[in-house]
């Protein structure tokens, strides 16, 4: 019986400052906003959150990279 790997294949990218909003676009605003707003009563989670979602919605409805 061999053992199952339990490592990651590569290294992880993690992407480095904000994603800018969409020109135009309101639920990237809306999600700017939202991050903005939980950096400045220090919710560094929610903000963190934030950029996943419009990382998230950049790729997949703006056609970003």
């Amino acid at each position: 019986m061999s053992t199952p790997k339990t490592t990651m294949a590569g290294p992880v990218t993690v992407p480095e400052g904000d994603p800018n909003p969409a020109a135009g676009c309101r639920q990237c605003l809306g999600v700017a906003v939202t991050r903005a707003n939980a950096r400045s009563v220090g919710d560094y989670s929610k903000a963190t959150d934030t950029n996943v979602v419009l990382r998230t919605h950049l790729r997949e409805d703006q056609g970003a990279e």
